[in-house]
């Protein structure tokens, strides 16, 4: 296993433009891992959403980075990661994670994740606790809530992913309800570059059918009411991310002690389900106080 820093200009198509960022490319077996990295001390991984890849944490990370060292891996069926095979399974991420903290001798990090990849965040601290110190998760409810029909407009997106063609563009999904901000179409380009790559358009189908929907299918049938969350973990959602409100929350999740050892929910205003674009400072501010606290103690 390997990690070697590869030159800005080699990356095909060209990565969008994060000031400070270094990146390297880190083999595991049958993986080649893009990973910007920026920041010195404590390891904080970052793990981006669906259709998004590392840039998505370039306003966050650099924050975080202040006391942190920021790793944002492009995960495999996005970006710039290169994959010898196209299969995925529903834990296929989360092996995929392990090998990369091994590659890059990280015993235990921080976890911040959004979307998708919240999903990889949250197998990793019920299936290897001992490897993730705090976990800040983004736009997604704990694994534990009981699900509800009020809940359903949250899932609203999946149809578009599940039936997906490639070459189909995902524009469409980085407007309202999901962004309380209009992007510009730069950004909106910058997000999905790596949509050029053929081998990412046709990961959309495979991810959201053979890894989201078997996950999904587990939350629904309360398998994680079943078991302890031991990672200290904070949910946050933007208040214009319907339908996940804090009434929502109350609802759905009214005793998290039940659950887990210290889990808390925080809200960001004027923020929908893109919460990094909408409100990037606000955001890395809730991390940064997440992470700083004390290993020990309870939060409700």
């Amino acid at each position: 296993m390997t990690a070697a820093a590869a030159p800005h200009s080699t990356w095909s198509p060209p990565l969008p433009e994060a000031p400070g960022f270094e990146h390297v490319m880190v083999d595991t077996p049958g993986l080649r891992t893009h990973v910007a990295t920026i920041g010195t001390g404590d390891p904080v991984v970052f793990l981006h959403g669906f259709p998004e890849h590392w840039w998505q944490w370039r306003e966050v990370a650099a924050r975080v980075a202040g006391g942190y060292r920021a790793l944002c891996p492009d995960l495999r069926g996005a970006g710039w990661t290169q994959a010898t095979s196209a299969r995925v399974e529903r834990l296929t991420r989360l092996r995929d994670l392990l090998a990369l903290f091994d590659a890059l001798e990280i015993d235990r990090a921080h976890l911040v994740s959004h979307d998708m990849g919240a999903i990889t965040a949250m197998q990793m601290s019920y299936e290897h606790p001992e490897r993730v110190r705090r976990h800040v998760q983004l736009s997604v409810p704990p694994a534990f809530l009981a699900m509800r029909p009020r809940l359903a407009p949250g899932f609203r997106h999946l149809p578009r992913f599940i039936w997906h063609r490639p070459g189909r563009s995902l524009r469409g999904i980085f407007a309202a309800p999901y962004l309380a901000h209009p992007l510009t179409a730069e950004e909106i380009d910058a997000h999905l570059a790596a949509m050029a790559r053929p081998e990412i358009d046709a990961a959309v189908q495979p991810l959201t059918r053979r890894m989201i929907l078997p996950e999904a299918m587990r939350l629904a049938r309360g398998h994680y009411r079943r078991r302890r969350l031991t990672v200290p973990t904070r949910t946050v959602f933007g208040r214009r991310d319907w339908p996940w409100s804090e009434e929502a929350m109350r609802v759905c999740c009214p005793h998290p002690e039940k659950y887990a050892d210290e889990y808390d929910f925080a809200y960001i205003e004027d923020a929908a389900h893109f919460i990094t674009d909408d409100q990037p400072a606000e955001v890395a501010d809730v991390v940064l106080d997440w992470l700083d606290r004390p290993d020990a103690g309870t939060t409700r």
